[in-house]
């Protein structure tokens, strides 16, 4: 890969898209096709092909999705799975028409079975029943792995797809109505602190368990893929361990500050009981996530109070 090529980010205001931004500028790759969803809409096939016939990107990577929380996924299943679909379907073929010579598709922890072995490997993927509550999004998601790899025989691309813990970090959605479990359990232990509230109310039992990847770690190996030319297995992006939902919420407290207790409604939905990432084939390959933590916890929650806190 060279320095002077072009790479397109699909999603590049996003959470992960931020920071793959920062991190390829970082490293000398200032040749970067970003477009707005106002300048660039991904579920419309023509407008897509059209930007590629001009543009002619080298590298892409389609960080773009519609995303969202065990809430917003069980309200809007149809939303969730045919955006996702056209911006796959649309991105995938356009790369391939126009030569794109490798592309990294996010895929998600998701698309694992709800009851599978742990630490998941990518051979356990279509190996039982995805979780019913994010089950549009998880086939969505799922469709476009399967899909790099049916192009990659049939056409001879280079489509990787990889499969991302859940992410957080600077640059993360804080709304109440739309967040992930570590960014609304910040921002609602942040208010909980300024109120005075005794306790700390928490969707679940508090049991199950998650492994989250910090944005700069993601960043960091898909640059390390991007450079792996002829490489097109589908790969955990892992941070290398897991906590429980407590512990996380426990975890969270210590950074806000907050000092009430944990109260856990068992009555709500936990989803999936675990979900670790068995990260062996990358780290085969060489790279390994470095960030603590609590270290990064402790940055997005200053990103919080520098841009949300009051919001």
């Amino acid at each position: 890969m060279n320095k002077t090529d072009k790479i397109f980010i699909a999603g590049h205001r996003g959470l992960a898209g931020t920071s793959l931004v920062k991190t390829l500028r970082a490293a000398g790759y200032d040749n970067l096709l970003l477009r707005t969803h106002a300048e660039l809409e991904l579920e419309d096939q023509a407008a897509v092909d059209r930007f590629f016939a001009a543009e002619k990107p080298a590298y892409v990577v389609l960080a773009a999705a519609k995303v969202g929380g065990i809430k917003y996924n069980n309200t809007y299943p149809a939303d969730f799975i045919r955006a996702n679909l056209y911006i796959t379907a649309n991105v995938l073929e356009s790369s391939r028409k126009h030569g794109v010579k490798r592309l990294v598709y996010f895929g998600s922890a998701c698309m694992y079975p709800k009851v599978c072995p742990q630490p998941m490997k990518e051979e356990h993927l279509m190996t039982g029943v995805m979780e019913p509550t994010s089950v549009a999004y998880s086939t969505a998601k799922l469709a476009g792995a399967v899909m790099c790899q049916a192009y990659n025989r049939q056409h001879g691309t280079q489509f990787l797809p990889v499969i991302p813990a859940t992410l957080y970090g600077p640059g993360d959605n804080f709304n109440p109505e739309q967040s992930h479990v570590l960014p609304a359990l910040l921002r609602r232990a942040h208010e909980a602190r300024l109120a005075g509230a005794p306790a700390l109310k928490i969707w679940g039992s508090g049991n199950p368990r998650r492994e989250f990847l910090y944005i700069d770690d993601l960043a960091s190996a898909v640059l390390f893929l991007l450079q792996k030319d002829g490489y097109t297995e589908t790969t955990n992006i892992g941070a290398g361990g897991d906590l429980s939902i407590r512990e996380l919420a426990e975890t969270v407290c210590r950074v806000t500050g907050y000092q009430g207790r944990l109260e856990f409604d068992a009555s709500q939905p936990d989803g999936t009981m675990c979900k670790l990432l068995d990260p062996s084939r990358l780290d085969a390959l060489g790279w390994k996530a470095k960030t603590p933590l609590l270290e990064g916890l402790a940055a997005t929650y200053k990103y919080f109070l520098d841009t949300c806190a009051g919001k």
